[in-house]
């Protein structure tokens, strides 16, 4: 499954046909997406994926998820945690296989990748 990271929009539809059944696929994504709620930037009070930082999710027909995350800069204090923290939390969803956890810059993070709730907790109206 590959899915492209829109907290506001996200679609939990497979966007091709898996050998891993519809419904257990579903279960899995939602199950990541949750994970990954729970992985806050140390310095900013929302978790990384309603800050919009996870770009891409893949899950693999052998369960092997890789995703790819951006940071608020690339001088992000938390660059050397965070990318553990994500791999922590997925790899604790139940029926996942081996976590990659790739750092991206491009394209660059901005405030529209945000989603409406983190807007509001960070009062950017």
């Amino acid at each position: 499954m590959s899915e492209e990271a829109k907290p506001a929009e996200a679609t939990n539809a497979p966007a091709f046909q898996s050998s891993i059944p519809a419904e257990e696929l579903a279960r899995l994504t939602d199950d990541i997406v949750g994970a990954l709620k729970t992985v806050y930037d140390p310095e900013i009070p929302v978790d990384i994926y309603e800050l919009g930082l996870i770009y891409k999710v893949d899950i693999a027909d052998d369960r092997q998820v890789a995703v790819d995350m951006t940071l608020t800069s690339p001088n992000c204090p938390a660059a050397v945690e965070l990318p553990g923290m994500v791999e922590n939390a997925v790899s604790s969803v139940q029926g996942v296989g081996p976590v990659k956890v790739k750092v991206v810059f491009d394209p660059p993070w901005d405030q529209s990748r945000m989603s409406e709730d983190a807007r509001v907790a960070l009062n950017l109206w």
